[in-house]
């Protein structure tokens, strides 16, 4: 997906161009006013980006000058709200990102096989949130070891010994939030 201009890159590119137009159709500032009865220190201002376009402006100006509006002003395009969703793979787990940014919070659809790795508990900074989606999660959190299910969710800081994987015989889908910084949520399993 392509990056587009933004309402304020927009505006900013109205200036030189109308000092492109205008120099290229070889009017002065004074022929201008005098075509548009907008003063010769309105057009410099404009032109030098010190005075904020308005239509009642830009419409005048753009009639003198025998041109369409949208060759001075063309309208933001809406950037398309859809994440590029290039998964990866990684221990037999398959990430894909749902996330665009890569600040935080990062977010992720996880799939799990059921041949995931013995528990081998992990520290680091941050916090994960974890939401199942299919399947069953096997949590090893500190002390505790326990399964989720479809709709549970939980919250822990990563700081505390942790590990998750796939319970049963098949593999479990979950959403995951990672965040060096977080507020709780709610912490639903059952024990078992």
């Amino acid at each position: 997906m392509n990056e587009q201009p933004s309402v304020g890159a927009v505006i900013e590119q109205i200036a030189p161009r109308l000092r492109h137009v205008r120099e290229k159709k070889g009017l002065s500032l004074a022929d201008l006013a005098r075509a548009t009865g907008i003063s010769t220190s309105t057009l410099s201002r404009l032109e030098s980006a010190q005075r904020k376009p308005s239509l009642e402006l830009l419409l005048p100006i753009t009639a003198a000058l025998g041109i369409p509006l949208d060759e001075i002003v063309s309208a933001p395009r809406i950037l398309d709200p859809r994440v590029p969703q290039q998964p990866t793979k990684k221990d037999g787990r398959v990430l894909i990102p749902l996330s665009r940014h890569q600040g935080e919070p990062r977010a992720y659809k996880m799939t799990i096989p059921s041949h995931d790795e013995q528990p081998y508990l992990r520290t680091h900074t941050g916090y994960e949130w974890l939401y199942v989606l299919r399947g069953q999660l096997r949590v090893k959190l500190g002390d505790h070891d326990f399964i989720m299910g479809v709709g549970e969710a939980a919250e822990f800081d990563c700081q505390i010994p942790h590990w998750f994987g796939a319970a049963g015989r098949g593999s479990v889908e979950l959403l995951s939030l990672f965040g060096k910084q977080g507020e709780r949520i709610h912490l639903r399993t059952t024990q078992h």
